[in-house]
């Protein structure tokens, strides 16, 4: 039976989330900055749409990429070189959050609701969700948001409005962990975008040891 929780009470742990639908852990509570950013310092995130009461999930094995483990294709490095982008951190966190809510032909994208956008940008404004864009021309073509605690950045959506673009976004936030000695970063699930990037599964296990230490 799923977990309710009421506003004050402590997330379950990790390892009792369902198995099917993979990593569901638990329900209700609120979107505070307080709420959110102790669910990424223990390896859990909110993804829910529409009517849906607020989900907490948990899944195993986990995406990650590992800073040093990104791939580069060559028509990606010709187009970082060629094209003309340009990538900004932080200057239109919310531009980047209603892009990333827009829906995809995909489908995706709609599970950013009203609720959510403002519960990032709470986040963004305590500093702690931060935005990495790609401009060409004086114009945002893609981007991606993620939240930073400790040495750990948990990647939560990302849009592109142009080739690459959001690989570009990537790729300059990979630089910018690097500098900051983040080695890691969550991508939560697989999907083919992210895996030809270089990221790979993990198990929760192991992503949840890694996550106390960086967070720590």
């Amino acid at each position: 039976m799923l977990k309710w929780l009421e506003r004050g009470d402590p997330f379950p742990s990790p390892e009792t989330a369902f198995k099917d639908p993979n990593g569901l852990l638990c329900a209700g509570a609120d979107l505070s900055a307080e709420r959110l950013l102790d669910a990424y310092r223990h390896g859990i995130f909110p993804w829910y749409s529409g009517a849906e009461p607020i989900l907490w999930w948990s899944p195993d094995p986990r995406m990650v990429l590992f800073c040093e483990e990104l791939k580069v294709s060559r028509s990606l490095a010709k187009n970082l070189r060629n094209k003309g982008f340009e990538v900004r951190i932080d200057t239109c966190f919310e531009k980047v959050l209603l892009n990333c809510s827009k829906t995809r032909k995909d489908g995706a994208g709609t599970w950013l609701g009203p609720a959510m956008r403002k519960a990032y940008l709470a986040l963004h404004r305590a500093g702690h969700a931060r935005s990495f864009e790609t401009w060409r021309d004086g114009k945002l073509v893609g981007g991606l948001y993620g939240v930073a605690i400790g040495r750990m950045f948990y990647g939560e959506s990302m849009f592109s409005t142009e080739t690459d673009a959001s690989k570009v976004a990537l790729v300059g936030l990979v630089e910018d962990l690097r500098r900051r000695d983040m080695p890691l970063i969550d991508c939560q699930q697989r999907t083919p975008l992210l895996a030809s990037l270089g990221a790979r599964e993990i198990s929760r296990r192991e992503f949840l040891r890694r996550v106390a230490a960086l967070v720590d």
